[in-house]
């Protein structure tokens, strides 16, 4: 069951949905307009929902350091084979899988749209607590 879900604008929507698709999500439903112009898309990852749509107005924030501010976590027990499909797929790597002060393991690049998506085997919502 799905509670809530992502909304992110591409200037070229097309494009996003198949990097999307290389990375592990599967398409739910699309509607283009008459030009072929991706209106409306629903993509599954697990139990997240990203919906996508065309918009050439905003551009997504620059990276600073290493991150834009604003991106997609997707929790995945396998971060390394999620960096990997998305370095495959034509992203550019932030930082690479690696451990964390707080026992888990992430990784973060940017889609080639310029978006943040990060990997990583921490559960937000969990309660962590660090080894004493």
């Amino acid at each position: 069951m799905i509670s809530s879900a992502v909304y992110l604008s591409y200037r070229n929507a097309a494009a996003a949905i198949e990097w999307l698709e290389a990375v592990g999500f599967d398409v739910l439903q699309r509607q283009q307009a008459p030009d072929g112009t991706v209106v409306h898309c629903e993509l599954r990852w697990q139990d997240t929902v990203v919906m996508l749509g065309t918009d050439t107005t905003q551009p997504p924030p620059p990276l600073v350091g290493v991150s834009t501010g604003a991106g997609v976590y997707l929790v995945t027990p396998d971060v390394d084979a999620a960096y990997a499909r998305a370095i495959a797929a034509g992203a550019t790597e932030v930082f690479p899988p690696g451990d964390t002060e707080w026992g888990g393991r992430r990784a973060r690049v940017l889609d080639p749209g310029g978006r943040e998506w990060s990997f990583g085997s921490y559960r937000p919502g969990e309660l962590w607590l660090p080894d004493d």
